[in-house]
């Protein structure tokens, strides 16, 4: 079950059930009925979280295990096992529904997107995404609501409790990140495919291009199932092209957004930021197309047999979205991503960016939302970066490209609610030590000095000083005075707000959080100041902690 587990959750699917007659094998089929099962005394939603968090292992184990990585394929045998230990067969996945996405950045706002169209047509939908922001129970949405922490305790133990019937091994040792040998692509029938927008990430286990990664996410492809893709670069499109045709799918380029609002009024998307108009046109055509299938009409364009790819992938289909469609794309809410919440002097610009095109995307739009601001009058405006980036990601690369935001001061932390998160299962993460999050934080710090060091000097036409190595200590590097580390969210929140935010109140402010020169200093300033707007990025991770304590109704 973990392995199962482990893979499932990466990668982003979406499974849309009619309800006018369609089979809703989701809640019907043996082994996942819907219907409330007993609980053992101590098995409520936390232990079965905690439960759950422990089959991850712990961190030495996992790289063991990455050191030792078997044949790709064998995951995929292992997989259909698992489901048939779980009492679901594969023939049962291919009764369901599905629309699988994947690619590099912007597949859960594409999955956000398709999902509230399907709704608004009357549809049942299930939604499946990784990684969730505060509770694990978000992964799984049912009508675009998370399950219920009582659905989420009932099968989760009872999944359990039949896995350790035919005892193995049932420690995580593997995450997927969808594509051909995720676990996700255990689906053999879907409705439909999408890729959205691909460039570099998780290039320990995909690749270290971009065209490998494109062969790698090509995989969910299936003979004669439509796909679509969004405009990628030269090489990874000639990636996807080939892998279409050696697997016979029809494979097509989805038109600009400014396409389909031709003779019609512009379309509104309920998420910010230019890309996210891409992300919207995948959205419009996975829905038009499942809609289509599901009705039996004639595809036009998309044909499914007789295939012949050409040199240049054929266009897809260019309509006149209906209401529901512009409606969908308008009501959508995708939490942690180009999300802005303003709590009186306190603007907050939430967006999980982690790779360097989703974080120059994150900078357009923070820029752009920064522009279209009222000026405050009554004091100065002050920029806060709060950052953390975990995994192989380039950190330095990550923050060279937000260096433009000419941030006052910038904020590192790791991706701890609290100091201690034994007591909140779903914040818990047992694949690093505090020890190695908190010397990221650090060297995420020198890296910004650094920066800073580079443009200082450049400003002043000099060579740049090398930054020194960054102290074994939570305090700012020496040769930047606008850098602070803290050890948790909650701290670094505390500093950040300074009282200010009428939904964030700490009981009682920290003792030694204003011993440092910066922390004291930049909390007058901050005390002062007109408008305080905050951007939080680099790992979705950190953004769910900021929303577990700024949004405390997303806990409940």
């Amino acid at each position: 079950m973990s392995k199962a587990r482990s893979h499932l959750r990466a990668a982003l699917s979406l499974v849309a059930v009619s309800m006018r007659g369609a089979k809703t094998e989701v809640s019907g089929r043996r082994g996942l009925s819907a219907c409330p099962a007993p609980r053992e005394p101590g098995m409520e939603y936390q232990d079965a979280v905690r439960k759950l968090n422990t089959l991850q292992t712990n961190a030495s184990y996992l790289e063991q295990a990455k050191q030792q990585r078997g044949d790709p394929q064998k995951q995929m045998e292992a997989m259909e096992l698992f489901l048939a230990r779980s009492g679901v067969q594969v023939e049962d996945l291919d009764q369901l529904n599905i629309i699988h996405v994947t690619g590099t950045k912007g597949k859960g706002s594409t999955c956000a997107f398709t999902e509230r169209i399907l709704r608004n047509y009357g549809l049942k939908t299930g939604f499946f995404s990784s990684p969730h922001l505060v509770q694990v129970r978000e992964r799984i949405r049912i009508n675009g609501q998370p399950i219920s922490r009582e659905l989420f305790t009932t099968h989760f133990w009872r999944l359990y409790h039949r896995l350790e019937e035919t005892q193995v091994d049932l420690a995580v040792v593997e995450v997927g990140i969808g594509g051909a040998y995720d676990s996700t692509n255990i689906i053999r029938k879907p409705v439909v495919c999408g890729v959205s927008s691909l460039g570099m990430d998780h290039t320990s286990l995909l690749g270290d291009t971009v065209e490998k990664i494109a062969w790698q996410k090509g995989g969910i492809f299936k003979p004669g199932i439509p796909a679509f893709t969004v405009q990628q670069l030269e090489g990874p499109l000639a990636v996807l092209r080939e892998r279409a045709q050696q697997i016979s799918c029809p494979l097509y380029l989805c038109p600009p957004l400014e396409a389909l609002e031709e003779g019609g009024p512009p379309l509104m998307l309920g998420l910010e930021g230019e890309h996210q108009r891409s992300n919207a046109a995948l959205a419009l055509q996975l829905a038009n197309c499942w809609l289509q299938r599901q009705e039996h009409r004639d595809l036009g364009e998309l044909k499914t047999s007789g295939l012949s790819i050409p040199l240049q992938l054929p266009l897809a289909p260019v309509f006149q979205p209906t209401a529901h469609m512009r409606h969908g794309l308008q009501d959508t809410e995708w939490l942690g991503r180009t999300q802005v919440l303003r709590r009186g002097a306190l603007t907050w610009y939430l967006d999980g960016a982690h790779t360097s095109s989703s974080m120059q995307a994150c900078v357009r739009w923070f820029r752009q939302a920064l522009q279209r601001h009222q000026r405050s009058l009554s004091g100065p405006e002050v920029r806060v970066l709060l950052f953390n980036s975990t995994g192989d990601r380039d950190s330095a690369a990550l923050l060279k490209l937000l260096q433009p935001c000419q941030f006052d001061y910038a904020v590192f932390c790791p991706n701890l609610t609290e100091v201690s998160s034994s007591g909140n299962a779903d914040q818990q993460n047992f694949m690093v030590t505090l020890d190695q999050v908190l010397i990221r934080c650090l060297e995420h710090q020198q890296h910004w000095s650094r920066l800073d060091e580079q443009e200082a000097s450049s400003t002043l036409q000099s060579p740049p000083q090398p930054g020194g190595p960054a102290p074994l200590l939570l305090t700012p590097h020496p040769c930047s005075a606008s850098s602070l580390v803290f050890s948790c969210v909650s701290h670094a929140l505390q500093w950040i707000t300074q009282g200010r935010d009428p939904i964030f109140q700490p009981p009682s402010p920290l003792r030694g959080l204003l011993a440092h020169p910066t922390a004291s200093s930049g909390a007058s300033v901050l005390q002062e100041a007109g408008a305080i707007h905050v951007l939080v990025t680099g790992s979705l991770h950190l953004v769910g902690s900021v929303l577990k304590l700024l949004e405390p109704s997303l806990s409940q």
